[in-house]
């Protein structure tokens, strides 16, 4: 609907409501409705499903067209981050949001920082989803509230062709109500939990729901040692319940992303159920290092499995685990990978232990043997030493080459004193490229960073503390961060404006006409900010 025939939509519903309605401004009305375009999380998770399905078709067509994401911990993170890929590029296209288990784990819980092994409270991951929606909403009324009060003023002026651009931006508007990928751990549970657990997170607003192939009670961080994971079956049931969770919520197209993090998995808790030789559970037993049975010396408490009409035990530790033969996490994972998409998934996500396309590549490539469109949501995680690798990799590149690299040492190129190497150069230019050429050669749709605010936090944290409780003292803070913030045009040097206060004056005027008693006067502080 524009502008106008929302006016007359509300103009019509006052007048058929009779005079008690006529102090209500059909006008105002319009304006509060329009600024908030998702009374509900439904709402939400309804529209980004569909942002993310055409997305993905337009991948499909153009590996070029990745999308992105950096990870939110808070609303005003997520909020911000929006506003300046607004500011800075115009749209919000291929720009998502990601929900990270771990931060929710280590900045959320009730129960102070955990490390990523699920043991913060479920509810908390619903509530920060809801909770990253309300801050896009209210920089959608804030930024709409501004061309509301533009309008006002070129009305005020006689400016029409001024107030009937600005009725076009608004007719035209964008939203920061962007797709978000939801982390839901292994589930937290059963195939039931996970269902219970899936429709909160959609109701909160979520479109995508990222479930990983570990033990739900065992899970770690997937870029920790320790991990272990489940029989496809077991994981299959979780994706079917995330799957009737969407349908069931009228979300049809909701969007579920199987991680496997069978690569550095080393451990299973079960041996799978198969019937016959060769079905999945057989595929997944195939794997279990085993030795064969010698019957004259069993040892107490030990599991059989018949494997080509051999009797074979497999290796049990202390913990009651069963582990794999080494070698074996690209086969698994690629397995892993088919079995998901065949089973309700829509996208990949394979964790690994470095960022290097050729690994990716090479086990995407024997998934798209089977499934010709399949494509992965990568982590580009904070976990990998992003400069030792790709220094490491040049290095490996050249010494296949012939080149001559004496004059580097592999181990320590992490050293300051390599930063304006050729080596480094190179380095530093693979990773600005590494998205778009993984995109392009390893079928990666989307890329996200888990923990990008958690870490710049902590740095530009540590470097105002250190200006302005040493020497600096308040120049600290007025040279390297309000003075930036003015300079770079970042909107939060008005806060006030940004916390909500000149919307809270339109109310104000809407609900008490001339009687408002509003904060935004010549007496206001945030007036010193005007030409900022």
């Amino acid at each position: 609907m524009t502008y106008q025939s929302t006016i007359a939509q509300m103009q019509q519903l006052i007048t058929t409501n009779g005079p008690s309605w006529g102090a209500i401004d059909a006008e105002s009305a319009a304006r509060m409705a329009i600024q908030n375009r998702f009374p509900t999380g439904l709402d939400i998770a309804k529209h980004t499903a569909k942002i993310m399905r055409a997305d993905m078709d337009a991948y499909d067509a153009d590996p070029a067209a990745y999308t992105q994401s950096l990870g939110c911990w808070h609303g005003f993170i997520a909020q911000q981050k929006m506003i300046s890929i607004k500011k800075h590029f115009g749209t919000t296209k291929q720009r998502y949001l990601y929900l990270s288990g771990w931060m929710v784990a280590a900045l959320r819980s009730e129960f102070g920082p955990l490390p990523d092994q699920s043991m913060h409270e479920k509810t908390t991951v619903p509530a920060t989803i809801e909770e990253l929606y309300t801050f896009l909403k209210q920089a959608d009324a804030r930024e709409l509230g501004g061309l509301f009060r533009a309008l006002d003023d070129a009305r005020d002026a006689g400016d029409e062709l001024k107030a009937k651009d600005l009725q076009n931006q608004i007719d035209n508007y964008e939203t920061h109500v962007v797709p978000i990928i939801a982390d839901i751990d292994a589930g937290f549970g059963n195939a039931e939990a996970t269902y219970l657990l899936a429709k909160k997170m959609i109701e909160a607003g979520a479109c995508a729901l990222q479930i990983e192939n570990q033990v739900s009670d065992e899970k770690q961080c997937g870029h920790q040692d320790g991990k272990v994971t489940v029989p496809h079956e077991d994981f299959l049931q979780k994706i079917r319940a995330i799957r009737h969770a969407f349908l069931e919520m009228g979300v049809d197209d909701g969007i579920i992303v199987a991680r496997t993090d069978s690569l550095g998995a080393g451990l299973t808790k079960q041996i799978a159920f198969s019937k016959e030789a060769g079905d999945l559970g057989d595929q997944y037993n195939a794997f279990l290092d085993c030795d064969e049975v010698d019957p004259a010396n069993v040892s107490n408490g030990q599991v059989f499995i018949s494997r080509d009409g051999k009797l074979m035990a497999p290796k049990r530790l202390p913990s009651n685990l069963f582990q794999f033969k080494a070698g074996t996490g690209e086969d698994r994972c690629v397995l892993d990978c088919i079995t998901s998409l065949e089973n309700g998934a829509d996208l990949l996500w394979i964790e690994t232990e470095k960022p290097h396309v050729e690994q990716i590549a090479g086990m995407v490539n024997r998934v798209r043997e089977v499934i010709p469109n399949a494509k992965l949501v990568y982590n580009n995680s904070p976990s990998f030493n992003w400069t030792l690798n790709f220094r490491q990799q040049v290095f490996d590149i050249w010494e296949q080459e012939g080149k001559d690299v004496s004059a580097y040492d592999r181990a320590g190129l992490m050293s300051i004193d390599y930063d304006g190497t050729d080596l480094a150069i190179e380095a530093d230019e693979k990773i600005r490229t590494f998205q778009a050429d993984a995109s392009r050669h390893a079928g990666i749709f989307h890329h996200l960073i888990t923990l990008p605010t958690y870490h710049t936090a902590a740095l530009s944290t540590d470097n105002l503390a250190r200006e302005y409780f040493g020497e600096q003292a308040m120049l600290g803070y007025v040279k390297n961060v309000q003075r930036e913030e003015i300079r770079q045009g970042i909107a939060c040097v008005k806060h006030q404006n940004m916390a909500g206060s000149d919307m809270g004056d339109d109310h104000k005027e809407y609900f008490a006409g001339e009687a408002a008693l509003k904060a935004g006067g010549k007496d206001n502080t945030m007036n010193q900010f005007a030409a900022a």
